[in-house]
């Protein structure tokens, strides 16, 4: 169940609810379901009982009468209610399993469909490079996002200090993209060398294409040991992590379309990489890699050595596979290289 189709069953719970007679309350056109931000608080959580309780009635009552409802819905497991009145969601392991092989299935394709149909997004032209850029930018997520784009105004973004010709001398055209992209519109762009270039963690454009990577150096090695990938069970935080941007890649790309905003893709993107680091290490020295040292963290290795690759080994290939095609994906949408050495 991804963040957009829970969203849809909340919203369904609080019509049931009204047309049943135990809320009074107006049904709002969309809820909002986000990733906790600490662990142990379920996989998803919503405020849509505080979000009803300004009009009428207490939050925590509202709560308690959606959270009755919610916890018979197919998918979810578990649903708490926490002061002043938020519904904290935990999924049931098969739904992450589902997930993965969702991911799986459509390759770099994921995220894409019709979200925006039948909406139209105005999109002008420009000779700036960045405004002409973004444009380009956001009229391929509005097709992969199913919508349309009209002639209009914008996006409004601040100029680029350095003309297009000058970018790609110094930049090439991979980390122009990205200078110009990743930034919020009324940022200014950043076009150091030093820092777009530098094969170092503190690039994020290096850490988001070293992370896809090194997710093919580990396929890579799995066929050479013959180990094949299959979406199992998923309970480590490092996994919960993962999945919960995985999950959440529909909507950022819907909501980068709608707003015109491809910064939003970049950020969910580097988000991504940035989970998938320490995740690796679960993987264990099974697939070694020297440069991984540089970001690992607390995570604690599987079995390795001698010991032949489990049920776990094998899921865990499997988010990182799925991982990796988010990235691929993401990457080509931004008109960005994914390569498969760095």
């Amino acid at each position: 169940m991804t963040p957009a189709q829970l969203s849809r069953t909340v919203l369904h719970t609080v019509r049931r609810a009204v047309e049943d007679d135990e809320l009074c309350v107006a049904v709002p056109e969309r809820v909002t379901v986000r990733t906790p931000p600490r662990p142990g608080c379920g996989d998803y959580a919503t405020n849509v009982a505080l979000q009803l309780a300004r009009a009428r009635g207490d939050a925590l009552v509202i709560a308690e009468v959606l959270r009755r409802r919610l916890v018979r819905t197919p998918g979810i497991a578990r649903v708490d209610v926490a002061a002043p009145g938020f519904l904290n969601i935990t999924l049931e392991a098969a739904s992450h399993t589902r997930l993965v092989q969702a991911v799986l299935s459509q390759g770099p394709d994921y995220g894409r469909g019709d979200a925006l149909a039948g909406v139209c997004v105005p999109v002008g032209t420009s000779d700036e490079v960045r405004a002409a850029l973004v444009a380009h930018v956001v009229r391929g997520l509005v097709a992969a996002c199913g919508g349309v784009v009209v002639a209009g105004d914008g996006p409004v973004v601040r100029p680029s200090p350095l003309s297009g010709r000058d970018l790609l001398t110094r930049l090439g055209p991979d980390a122009a993209r990205w200078a110009l992209l990743r930034p919020a519109a009324h940022d200014l762009p950043d076009t150091a060398p030093a820092r777009l270039l530098s094969q170092r963690e503190d690039n994020p454009l290096f850490r988001v294409r070293y992370a896809h990577a090194r997710v093919r150096g580990l396929m890579r090695n799995a066929h050479r040991l013959g180990i094949t990938s299959a979406p199992g069970v998923y309970d480590h935080p490092a996994e919960a992590a993962l999945l919960a941007l995985l999950a959440d890649h529909p909507r950022t790309l819907e909501a980068a379309a709608r707003h015109r905003a491809p910064d939003r893709l970049a950020r969910h993107l580097v988000a991504t990489a940035d989970a998938f680091f320490p995740f690796q290490d679960l993987l264990g020295d099974l697939f070694r890699d020297p440069v991984r040292d540089r970001f690992r963290d607390v995570c604690p290795p599987l079995p390795s050595g001698e010991r032949k690759p489990s049920a776990v080994h094998r899921s865990r290939l499997a988010l990182a596979e799925a991982v990796g095609a988010v990235l691929a994906g993401g990457l080509h949408l931004l008109g960005i290289s994914a390569p498969r050495h760095l």
